[in-house]
């Protein structure tokens, strides 16, 4: 077995008994989020679509926390690697413990990516965000992200098949608005998430990634194993 092979599975397995530790401990303290990433550009032109369906589990899997459809209409400035993105997400939400009941969002988003390499394993991406909210049973919101992602890998410079590499960020939540409807309001401050996690490219189009995110709000901070596929075609 390769010293890379040994490295991912000494990880994962990290990953995941830390998982079910925490679980014996605390039924409710860590979820998992399922996720699939794409991407794609209309042949040659600047134009294309992207998006990502994620499931997410209060629990290891079937007490769902949020069902979230998202897609949106790309373009690439000529010249440049910024990619923009007007789009749509839909979510639905549930609540925690053996209650079957539900709450919608719908959402219109844009948003920048700036990516960047620094020296000669470091790549970062810059992604802006800007969200316009429209949850069951309370006023328009709105809600500005910045995330800060960083890819470095291992055993190649590039993402060719078969490299195995880091992947990390950090994002941040600021509310928009403080009233969000019938009298109840939030802090400024939305929340906050950082990411650890273990990448393998399959194939110039096709990775894989599994890791850990602890999400902090104002009231709670929560650990959620991660599992994503990201698709680019």
């Amino acid at each position: 077995m390769s010293k890379t092979a040994r490295f991912l599975f000494i990880f994962s397995f990290f990953i995941i008994a830390s998982f079910q530790t925490t679980q014996a401990q605390n039924p409710n303290q860590m979820g998992a989020w399922y996720m699939y990433f794409y991407d794609t550009k209309f042949g040659e032109s600047q134009f294309g679509i992207q998006g990502d369906v994620q499931y997410r589990n209060w629990n290891i899997i079937g007490d769902l926390e949020q069902l979230l459809l998202r897609s949106g209409f790309t373009y690439r400035p000529k010249n440049t690697t910024i990619k923009l993105t007007l789009g749509y997400a839909h979510i639905t939400s549930g609540a925690l413990g053996e209650s079957n009941d539900t709450s919608s969002e719908s959402r219109i988003y844009q948003e920048a990516m700036l990516p960047q390499k620094v020296g000669g394993r470091i790549y970062l991406t810059h992604r802006f965000r800007y969200e316009q909210r429209f949850v069951e049973d309370q006023d328009f919101r709105t809600r500005y992200r910045y995330n800060l992602f960083m890819n470095i890998p291992f055993n190649q410079k590039t993402f060719e098949k078969n490299t195995f590499y880091a992947a990390l960020y950090n994002e941040l939540f600021i509310n928009g608005e403080q009233n969000i409807g019938d009298g109840r309001t939030v802090e400024f401050f939305d929340r906050n998430r950082i990411y650890l996690g273990l990448g393998y490219v399959l194939s110039p189009k096709i990775k894989f990634q599994l890791g850990w995110m602890n999400q902090k709000t104002n009231a709670q901070g929560k650990g959620q194993l991660q599992v994503s596929m990201h698709h680019n075609f």
